[in-house]
């Protein structure tokens, strides 16, 4: 099995070299490695690479459809290597394609979460998610990216940040408000900010870069303190849709300025760090608000040319 796991750090090497982070396939994968070790084999099989996948009892079935395409990609390399690996076919436990719908914050419920934020019992931990917050919904930027951030990478004299950990390794710059550069220079320089080495800009209490483990669910708790209740089923208040309700914004703004939309499009796909627009577009398309502003406007044109 030692020779196992050092095919699987070639694997994870080469789709790195690519451009793939694979934090969560290399720890899922090692739990495959280590499920193949107790059942005593040495090859990949589908039956042990659906065991694997649909152990976690009582998990969605896009879960079990996600952890079954991981090693699907890891099973097909080992193939390459070695026929005797099987591959699991693709129709087996096929992913559901099941987006959640946006919840779009206002102006308001942005302020309760910073609110709710101030209530947590360190100084250092209410500095912290308050800023987190803050950044997020004056960014759009991406929870990974922000944790990710160092202290190099505020451009003081330019008013801008550098996102040098982005998705697929694309880096890019962001212009700062000067509200949002004020905020995150406060937070750097604070007092009580823990001792430490770490380059991160947000940082736990204990002085290590703050973990995505420990954002996640602080910020469901936040969000619960803050009064944000589920607008339905697949409407839940998640730390993302800050992301969403970013781009909605952005692009309400230029409606509501009379700013040509369609100039405006590409320039937010780049800074959301976004590869193809159309991801641009499927943040656009749940928000009822922009469908009316662009009807009126369309209203507007038709009666123009009459």
């Amino acid at each position: 099995m030692t020779a196992l796991r050092g095919v699987l750090a070639d694997y994870l090497a080469v789709r790195r070299a690519l451009g793939f982070k694979l934090d969560h396939h290399e720890r899922l994968l090692g739990q495959f490695v280590d499920h193949l070790a107790h059942a005593g084999q040495e090859l990949v099989s589908v039956e042990q690479a659906v065991a694997w996948a649909i152990s976690p009892a009582g998990a969605s079935p896009s879960w079990w459809a996600d952890r079954l395409s991981i090693v699907r990609g890891f099973a097909a390399y080992l193939h390459l290597l070695d026929p005797s690996h099987q591959v699991p076919p693709r129709d087996l436990l096929p992913p559901r394609q099941h987006r959640a719908t946006p919840y779009l914050y206002s102006a308001e419920e942005i302020e309760r979460l910073m609110r709710a934020a101030q209530t947590m019992k360190s100084q250092h931990r209410r500095s912290t998610y308050r800023t987190l917050i803050g950044l997020l919904a004056a960014t759009g930027m991406r929870i990974g990216e922000a944790l990710a951030l160092d202290r190099r990478d505020l451009d003081h004299a330019h008013h801008l940040l550098v996102v040098r950990h982005g998705k697929f390794g694309k880096s890019r710059e962001l212009p700062l408000h000067p509200t949002t550069l004020a905020a995150l220079e406060r937070y750097l320089r604070r007092r009580e900010r823990p001792h430490t080495t770490s380059p991160a800009v947000f940082v736990s209490s204990t002085g290590s870069r703050l973990p995505y483990y420990d954002v996640q669910p602080t910020f469901r708790r936040l969000a619960r303190q803050a009064g944000l209740t589920p607008r339905s089923n697949k409407c839940r208040p998640r730390l993302h849709d800050l992301r969403h309700s970013f781009a909605v914004q952005t692009i309400l703004d230029a409606y509501r300025d009379d700013t040509e939309v369609g100039a405006r499009l590409p320039l937010l796909s780049t800074y959301l760090g976004h590869v193809d627009p159309k991801a641009t577009y499927w943040y656009l398309s749940a928000a009822p608000e922009l469908l009316e502003l662009a009807a009126q406007r369309l209203e507007r044109h038709l009666e123009e040319q009459r």
